[in-house]
């Protein structure tokens, strides 16, 4: 039976993945819609191959450009973040939410009032607003699957089991490519030596916030809301190798973990497939080659993100936007050049200390916050 997928976020590293297991399974899919912020040749092309409806790229000046690329097709060209929003509501049965940061609340959003499948890559929705994008969820009768592989990992642990039989949920870590580095040498990081994950192919931003733990600050967050079993039973434990994904611990004292290769596209087969499987190209897991596997407590001395990201989520209230739209600042910033690596979460921190707005009712107060968020972080940009 053919299904219908629109993909959120089509040339970045997750929609390349998604994109890439439809093209092994052709005949399965028909691709509504596909979205990109401005990389309209690349999207196009895309678009092409795989017979989209409706091509998107939310930045307008790329939109004759999209136009150009798509001349002589019958699919439609559109940009902006309103038509990124049309886009996502053209009823898909699957959407793949993948626009980074809060770029993606809007569209993420707008998929779930479909009431259809949303296989969320974006963490920032449910940091930002997972109040409100959980009860939209509930409202809406949509389904909410995760993409990212250590809330995958937790989803495929939980099936067939109660949430009121669980003990403790452990997010896995790598630690990312600085795991090992001193406070004066992470003082001197590079953008370059940040972003060189040892173990994942990702974006530059997401690189980044694995090596400051602030992916993981964030995942935190997005479990809680994800797999309500209170905040008390949330861990973090740091797994070098990123085999073990997540684990989840039974009152029974039973610990069920999913384990598998460092490639995005388990999670997202898990997602397009369930509640069944399908083959995906991923080489079989190898666990004597591998050896061992290792674990360590998080250092919250020197990457104190989690910690930061802990203590929002038990703030509550705008406190977990607060954090996302600092980060997101900073995270830019450190790119650029602007800032040191440590004064990441240094600048997270501050925005975080000042008066917050109140808890965000809808989704027009949540990006009121980000921008307000936003506006103070990049105040106390200083130069590295």
């Amino acid at each position: 039976m053919t299904r219908s997928i629109s993909i959120l976020g089509a040339t970045g590293s997750i929609g390349a993945s998604t994109l890439d297991l439809i093209r092994r399974n052709r005949d399965e899919w028909r691709v509504l819609a596909l979205t990109a912020n401005g990389k309209a040749r690349e999207l196009a092309e895309l678009a092409r191959e795989f017979d989209a409806e409706v091509a998107v790229v939310s930045d307008e000046s790329a939109l004759p450009a999209l136009r150009e690329g798509l001349a002589g097709t019958r699919i439609e060209a559109a940009g902006g973040r309103q038509a990124l929003c049309e886009a996502a509501s053209r009823g898909a049965d699957i959407t793949v939410a993948a626009i980074v940061g809060c770029a993606g609340l809007g569209p993420t959003m707008a998929a779930i009032e479909q009431g259809g499948v949303v296989a969320l890559a974006n963490k920032e929705a449910l940091v930002s607003a997972g109040g409100v994008m959980t009860a939209a969820v509930r409202k809406h009768g949509a389904t909410l699957l995760p993409v990212d592989s250590e809330h995958n990992a937790i989803f495929q642990c939980l099936q067939g089991n109660e949430l009121a039989d669980v003990r403790s949920i452990t997010l896995t870590a790598s630690g990312g490519p600085l795991r090992l580095w001193s406070a004066q040498e992470l003082a001197r990081a590079t953008p370059e030596q940040a972003v060189a994950h040892p173990n994942w192919d990702m974006g530059a931003k997401i690189s980044v916030d694995s090596a400051t733990m602030m992916n993981k600050g964030l995942e935190f967050i997005e479990a809680h809301h994800l797999f309500p079993v209170g905040l008390d039973k949330l861990r973090i434990i740091v797994h070098p190798q990123s085999v073990i994904h997540s684990m989840v611990e039974y009152r029974d004292g039973s610990t069920l973990a999913q384990l598998g290769p460092s490639d995005m596209r388990v999670p997202i087969a898990s997602c397009l497939a369930w509640p069944r499987r399908m083959d995906t190209p991923c080489a079989p897991l190898n666990l004597a080659a591998l050896g061992e596997l290792t674990f360590f407590e998080p250092d919250e001395t020197r990457f104190p993100a989690t910690k930061l990201a802990r203590e929002a989520v038990q703030t509550g209230g705008s406190a977990p936007a607060v954090l996302n739209a600092a980060n997101e600042v900073a995270v830019a910033a450190f790119l650029s050049g602007q800032i040191a690596f440590t004064q990441i979460s240094a600048i997270v921190a501050q925005t975080l200390n000042l008066d917050r707005p109140a808890a965000p009712q809808c989704l027009d107060d949540v990006l009121a916050v980000d921008a307000e968020a936003r506006a103070l972080a990049a105040e106390m940009l200083e130069p590295a």
